[in-house]
């Protein structure tokens, strides 16, 4: 009955649903909610940790396009160090802006349905982050945007970039959402968020059996 059940439930072809036969559908979402759970914990610590973003090439955010063009000419009048302060507070920015974001996936987790986990449990390697992106995304960057203001505000050229940017977003030249330099790191802190949850997810679905959460090895151990 509950292999039956399940296949209702999770759509899973014979050969897999032999091999979750022990599950009842709660178990098989609370094995999905773990997973998610211990992947929002490791990102978040990574990401805001000191140096989180500077010192990791997979998410380091660089110069908005708009000024790493313009970046050897301002080497070569002597303003190397404020595009390198520009670099190092923007990292800074998103690494303290993260640190928001566990409320907020928790509070995405907590309204994961069934039918949310039977997604999840049966998708790609990043499907509980594209969950995240659609539930969170939103409400994460209204929280991330002032954090990252608030440390742009500091440097001149932040305004200089904003000035130029802005006009060149009325003809197209830049994106809307990088026509300020707050919308710019927003954007990648944002992005390298959902990077590091993805590199998390597909660690426990490589690895099921390596992790410490029995329920997490029950589960995705039966894939």
């Amino acid at each position: 009955m509950v292999a039956l059940l399940l296949l209702v439930l999770f759509d899973t072809p014979p050969s897999r649903a032999a091999s979750l036969d022990a599950l009842t559908p709660v178990d098989a979402s609370a094995g999905v909610k773990a997973a998610l759970s211990q992947g929002i914990s490791t990102a978040v610590s990574h990401l805001s940790a000191t140096d989180g973003f500077l010192k990791n090439p997979k998410v380091t955010i660089p110069l908005p396009p708009a000024l790493e063009k313009a970046d050897a000419a301002m080497r070569m009048i002597g303003m190397a160090g404020q595009t390198d302060a520009l670099r190092v507070a923007m990292n800074h920015a998103a690494e303290s802006a993260v640190g928001e974001a566990t409320p907020v996936l928790k509070k995405a987790l907590q309204h994961l349905s069934l039918a949310d986990a039977k997604g999840i449990l049966g998708g790609g390697d990043d499907a509980a982050t594209a969950y995240f992106r659609r539930s969170s995304g939103a409400e994460l960057k209204s929280r991330f945007k002032p954090i990252v203001a608030r440390a742009t505000a500091k440097l001149k050229i932040a305004a200089l970039y904003d000035q130029y940017a802005g006009k060149a977003a009325q003809f197209g030249l830049v994106s809307a959402d990088n026509a300020t330099l707050d919308d710019y790191v927003t954007g990648k802190a944002l992005d390298g968020l959902f990077l590091e949850i993805a590199d998390e997810e597909r660690a426990i679905r490589k690895d099921p059996l390596g992790q410490a959460s029995g329920l997490i090895k029950k589960v995705f151990g039966a894939l």
